[in-house]
């Protein structure tokens, strides 16, 4: 008589493996669907009808500062920041809108008032951290003109605004 193997099942590599390969299966599946489940994507946008009417209106804008033909030059040192007119500077001399939009984190968009000093020169402060890459927009208080333009910071020279 021939002498068989008589290993239980479980000391054999074969079925372990087998059991292995839809048991991890689903686990990274389980992990996969509460960390979609459970994470917002700031990016997406709900109401696509309206934000396609507010970039037209915003294009608007840019198009008016274009007619007005607004330059500036935006320098951003260590959170001080000044804005010098070349041309098209607003004669009312009242408070502009500087928003900074961080190009993948909205939680780090901020928005500051720079106020004209004698000289002119539009100046503001922040403490918020502007290193990173980010789409800087200026307007005036009644928003009726609009100058944007992406820069990556911190840079020591000027940046020159054109819309």
């Amino acid at each position: 008589m021939e002498k068989t193997d008589t290993k239980p099942w479980y000391k054999y590599f074969w079925p372990w493996f087998l059991i292995a390969v839809p048991t991890s299966s689903f686990i990274m599946a389980y992990f996969l669907v509460n960390f979609a489940a459970n994470t917002e994507d700031s990016l997406v946008i709900d109401d696509y009808y309206k934000e396609g009417k507010a970039i037209n209106a915003s294009m608007a804008k840019v198009e008016q500062a274009r007619r007005m033909r607004i330059m500036t030059d935006l320098t951003v040192i260590d959170g001080q920041i000044a804005l010098e007119f070349h041309s098209g500077i607003p004669e009312s001399g009242n408070a502009l809108k500087l928003s900074f939009y961080h190009v993948t984190l909205e939680d780090k968009d901020f928005t500051m008032l720079l106020t004209r000093d004698a000289s002119g020169i539009y100046r503001g402060y922040t403490e918020v951290d502007t290193n990173g890459k980010w789409r800087v927009s200026l307007t005036p208080m009644d928003e009726a003109w609009k100058v944007q333009q992406e820069v990556s910071l911190p840079r020591n020279d000027k940046i020159r605004f054109i819309p």
